[in-house]
C-alpha cells in the first residue's frame, strides 16, 4: 500500500471514530470507558497521520 493510500485509510477511520464518539456522547447513558477507548484510538490515528503527512 502506498503512503497516500495509508493516509486515506487512516483519515477514513479517523472520521468514523469521530462519528462514533459523537453518537456515544448523545446517548443518555454514555459509557465513559467506551468513550475513552474511542478517543484514545482517534488520537493514535491522528499521531500516525502526522508522521505520514509531509510537513
Amino acid at each position: 500500500m502506498s503512503i497516500q493510500g495509508r493516509i486515506e485509510e487512516l483519515s477514513t477511520r479517523h472520521r468514523r471514530l469521530d462519528q462514533q464518539i459523537e453518537s456515544e456522547q448523545k446517548r443518555p447513558a454514555a459509557d465513559p470507558v467506551r468513550l475513552q477507548e474511542l478517543k484514545r484510538e482517534k488520537l493514535r490515528i491522528k499521531e500516525e497521520l502526522r508522521t505520514l503527512k509531509p510537513s
